[in-house]
């Protein structure tokens, strides 16, 4: 098992190989493998690209994000071309029905909410708004409607987690009830972790993902 000591320069040495990351007022603290980044990032875009850099990284149990995106002023019109420019990208984005997504933004700060039928679609929205330039914060309302016409919605996401890696997700208990599916058990990274939430928001019907599974 790492140190906090050699884990934090695993993760110093992660944020600054990604070149999508100017990680120069990012600080990384370790504190029994949870790994704490503070300061400041250009946008939001870089905030999320540091949150995957860290999940790269083998040998922590958490991760506490108290990275800022710093205001600066803004031009007159500057939140209606980014919401222009939002609801033009949900548009070209596959997968996604423009007109069940509502987009407000103020001071760069973008809600997203409305309806969807799955949860990856709820996740793409997010993914591609985050990306954009201008965004400093998006607060992700979006709802994923429930269908009573899914069967077992439990068996559809053990046979995901078995495909993707049968010896990691062997020890996650799946409980589903009205379209909630909480995860329960171990994992063996912060990567897994994640991969295991995203096979559960993947299956049809899905409304809530609640996030019970610990690190070893």
């Amino acid at each position: 098992m790492k140190s906090d000591e050699a884990l934090k320069q695993d993760v110093e040495g992660e944020l600054l190989w990604d070149p999508q990351v100017d990680a120069a007022n990012i600080r990384v603290n370790v504190h029994e493998r949870v790994v704490t980044l503070s300061g400041t990032v250009p946008d939001y875009a870089q905030k999320l690209a540091a949150q995957k850099a860290v999940q790269r990284v083998a040998g922590s149990r958490a991760l506490v994000m108290e990275l800022d995106v710093p205001e600066r002023p803004r031009a007159r019109h500057e939140d209606e071309d980014l919401a222009a420019a939002i609801v033009l990208a949900l548009r070209w984005q596959a997968g996604l029905a423009e007109k069940d997504i509502r987009v407000e933004v103020e001071r760069g700060c973008v809600t997203l909410s409305g309806e969807v039928d799955w949860g990856y679609q709820r996740h793409a929205a997010e993914k591609v708004v985050g990306a954009m330039r201008g965004v400093v914060g998006v607060a992700n309302q979006i709802v994923v409607r429930h269908s009573d016409a899914v069967a077992d919605v439990a068996a559809q996401i053990s046979a995901a987690l078995a495909r993707r890696a049968q010896r990691e997700f062997s020890r996650i208990d799946i409980d589903v009830q009205h379209g909630v599916v909480t995860l329960t058990g171990t994992v063996a990274s912060l990567a897994e972790r994640r991969a295991a939430c995203g096979a559960a928001w993947a299956a049809k019907g899905v409304r809530q993902v609640v996030d019970r599974l610990v690190v070893a």
